[in-house]
């Protein structure tokens, strides 16, 4: 029981899962601060994140039921402005980069599409054997 145990925790894929988690923890001060120096700001300047009146009170007399839309629409736009600052700024220039890296180094990874066939060349190379399969 304790081998299995070992092999799992040492198996690569497990601990390329602790380090983009510690990774992840770490980049996330990256994001807060893009998000709270330069995308808040911006939204403050449009007229501010705070919008009441987008909600009801289940009972009335008992403000702990005000069901609040406004704050779920709220955390669904600064989901997708943070989102696209992620994109925007660190994935798309991250990939332009590793670009740039394959195609210095010669990585055969760089330009597959080149070298692949297509999916109706594949299926057209299936159909014919099976023919050739069939007639003979």
């Amino acid at each position: 029981m304790l081998k299995g145990f070992k092999d799992f925790i040492l198996r690569g894929n497990v601990i390329e899962l602790a380090v983009g988690v510690i990774i992840g923890a770490a980049f996330t001060s990256i994001v807060t601060a893009l998000t709270e120096h330069l995308i808040e700001p911006l939204i403050n300047a449009m007229g501010g994140a705070e919008v009441t009146g987008l909600g009801f009170r289940i009972i009335s007399d008992n403000s702990s039921t005000y069901m609040d839309f406004a704050a779920v629409i709220t955390a669904i736009i600064n989901f997708l402005l943070v989102a696209a600052v992620v994109y925007f700024a660190i994935v798309v220039p991250m990939n332009k980069l590793h670009a740039v890296i394959d195609k210095q180094t010669g990585d055969k990874d760089a330009d597959d599409s080149a070298d692949e066939t297509t999916e109706k060349e594949l299926l057209e190379d299936i159909r014919d054997l099976l023919a050739q399969q069939q007639d003979s």
